[in-house]
């Protein structure tokens, strides 16, 4: 049986053929290869043009901005809990609501990167407990996305401040589990919630992976 949302064909085979020739112009020599891996990344994005109704050139450009080898990128939320509620940051882009953070910087640990989107987008101030779990966003994921990635969630302690919005967020506030507003996209799903409530039942539960 498929995944409730099973990833079409096209959309895997279009990504395998980006990595393939992602990694390949990072590492080809002649020019010879670097000719065919050029040749793969056009047919990846023709692929990826006439599935999803947008012009070539503009998806050619959007790979040409991932160089180097082709790994997955690294999405860090934080599950902040008071009095039985979850923190939600409301974004700007669509008007929903998710738990805050963002894409992961380099150079920076996963700990100081979660206080530090936790602080950007709400204004609390928080310490990063414990991991919750690694997801795999491209699974079971509306919209679908292209470039795939992997979202780590911890569950942080409530250290202080107030909650306010940012120039990424509207609003913050608290939800409890069951009056959960509009999520935005794949910033954090139902699925996401619900390993989180049952980590709150059970602190040695060990943390979720893919």
């Amino acid at each position: 049986m498929g995944d409730a949302h099973e990833q079409p064909l096209w959309l895997t085979w279009a990504r395998e053929l980006q990595a393939i020739a992602q990694t390949g112009l990072a590492f080809a020599e002649g020019e010879y290869d670097l000719a065919r891996y050029r040749r793969l990344m056009e047919i990846a994005a023709d692929i990826v043009a006439r599935s999803a109704h947008v012009p070539t050139d503009v998806v050619v450009e959007g790979f040409l901005e991932q160089p180097g080898y082709a790994t997955p990128k690294v999405d860090v939320r934080g599950a902040v809990i008071q009095d039985g509620k979850i923190l939600l940051v409301q974004e700007r882009v669509d008007q929903c609501w998710c738990m805050p953070g963002g894409w992961a910087d380099v150079g920076e640990l996963p700990s100081a990167m979660v206080a530090r989107e936790v602080l950007e987008e709400s204004g609390l101030r928080v310490r990063p407990r414990k991991l919750i779990g690694l997801f795999d966003v491209n699974r079971n994921s509306v919209p679908l996305s292209f470039y795939h990635a992997y979202k780590a969630i911890f569950l942080c302690d409530l250290l202080g401040g107030e909650l306010r919005g940012s120039y990424e967020t509207l609003d913050a506030r608290f939800f409890s589990f069951d009056e959960i507003p509009p999520l935005s996209g794949t910033r954090t799903l139902p699925r996401h919630l619900t390993e989180i409530q049952a980590h709150l039942s059970d602190p040695s539960r060990p943390a979720a992976f893919d």
